[in-house]
């Protein structure tokens, strides 16, 4: 029995808490019959009880269960975003060697940096390095190797020989005969030369499908740029005399012993346009070897863009000065004149399209394409109409570039303007990481 005086009840077990268990000492034992030691029995009930029903939350029952209400854990608001992200690329996050790769695969999916900012991160990369960190792999499974650039194939090298050998044979055969015949012979030649660049673009280093890139980026618009290609090549071949004839008043004005017809046609430009080909395809190899190359070695996407950037302006370099050489050889043999302006800046065109084309940009290509071709008919055609009453002023612009200069002068600062925008957004996408990684294979 409890002694007389002594504290019972919730005073009695305040002045106990000293002794429990919890606290690591033992506590002592109590006398049979004692009255504390059936205390602590009820007001456990009691204690459970507040807790399941809720009420009854007095401060001393508030103490008594605080340890008890720190095991269930608390409950999260939303679901991890970058392992949802992770889940959405998991094929990307499985065969990754570096979280460049990744980096790369991201931007390819239309990732920016101000996506990754949604994800608590700075940049594309800082993200990648944690999907990198994350993905779970195999440590017995053997380390994936970095995709290497396409092989040289003989069949794509014929392929790119063949529309500079077609295109010169098509040329003889028009210098060779007449009448009828030479017609025959320029349709034959120019349906040839035609489907010899398209296959040319369809295999090699020139298709998008060796570049790993079967179609157009996911999310990008596609463009069609053939139409104002053979636009293109067809002004180059017949532009000049006949923006020439327009803008002096007719053919009887043109230049002795260059036409054989209502203009001349100057076929030097279309001659070394087409035996650029071959010479295009193995830089754009180049190219693609090259970045390739630093794509398994950076491990910082700033990195990767500083080694690529002089690669594609050396590259496109490199194929000004080629075809520049091609254009005075082709001259020499045909005894024309050599309008470099107008061939060196088209050619420029036609290569930073196809370069962006060929690896999944495909919309900036055709825009800037189409956007040329209707400057040189906007041209054309304002001389035409300056013929009308009243229309005179319409002309007044290109007939004063071709006083100043000459009549190639037109098309040249069409194709400047042109490749001079390709080649600032050319190195801004080619420079990137994604733009060189292969592409995740469809479902």
């Amino acid at each position: 029995m409890a002694a007389p005086g002594a504290p019972s009840g919730p005073g009695a077990r305040n002045a106990d808490a000293g002794h429990s268990p919890s606290l690591g000492s033992p506590a002592p034992a109590a006398a049979p019959g004692d009255a504390t030691s059936a205390e602590p029995e009820p007001a456990t009930d009691r204690t459970r009880s507040v807790q399941r029903t809720g009420s009854d939350r007095t401060p001393s029952a508030v103490r008594q269960t605080g340890s008890d209400r720190k095991a269930p854990a608390p409950r999260r608001g939303a679901a991890d975003p970058v392992k949802a992200l992770m889940h959405r690329h998991r094929e990307l996050c499985a065969r990754a060697v570096d979280p460049l790769e990744i980096a790369a695969g991201l931007e390819a999916h239309g990732i920016t940096d101000r996506t990754a900012a949604r994800f608590r991160h700075r940049d594309v990369f800082s993200l990648a390095e944690e999907m990198y960190a994350r993905a779970s792999r195999d440590g017995d499974a053997p380390t994936p190797t970095p995709p290497d650039a396409p092989r040289v194939r003989a069949g794509w090298v014929l392929l790119t020989l063949l529309p500079g050998a077609l295109c010169a044979a098509a040329v003889s055969a028009v210098h060779l005969t007449d009448g009828r015949s030479r017609l025959l012979a320029a349709a034959a030649g120019l349906c040839a030369v035609i489907l010899a660049l398209r296959a040319a673009l369809r295999r090699g280093p020139l298709s998008r499908t060796d570049a790993g890139r079967p179609g157009p980026r996911p999310g990008a618009a596609r463009g069609r740029t053939a139409p104002w290609v053979l636009w293109l090549a067809g002004y180059s071949l017949l532009g000049d005399g006949l923006l020439h004839s327009a803008v002096t008043g007719g053919p009887h004005a043109l230049p002795t012993g260059t036409a054989d017809g209502p203009w001349p046609l100057t076929a030097a430009p279309v001659l070394a346009l087409t035996a650029a080909c071959a010479p295009a395809a193995w830089l754009a190899h180049l190219l693609t070897a090259r970045a390739r190359r630093r794509l398994a070695s950076s491990r910082v996407l700033e990195d990767f863009a500083t080694a690529v950037r002089p690669l594609l302006l050396g590259t496109f370099a490199l194929f000004l000065v080629v075809l520049a050489v091609l254009l005075a050889v082709s001259a020499t043999l045909l005894g024309e004149p050599a309008p470099y302006a107008e061939t060196l800046t088209l050619g420029a065109l036609l290569f930073l399209a196809r370069l962006l084309t060929v690896h999944g940009f495909t919309y900036a290509p055709s825009v800037v394409l189409a956007a040329t071709a209707a400057l040189q008919v906007a041209a054309l055609a304002s001389v035409l109409i300056s013929r009308l009453p009243g229309c005179g002023l319409l002309a007044t612009p290109v007939e004063t570039l071709v006083t100043t200069w000459n009549a190639g002068s037109v098309p040249a600062l069409a194709c400047a303007v042109g490749a001079l925008a390709l080649l600032v957004h050319a190195t801004r996408k080619l420079t990137r990481a994604s733009a060189h990684a292969p592409q995740e294979p469809s479902r």
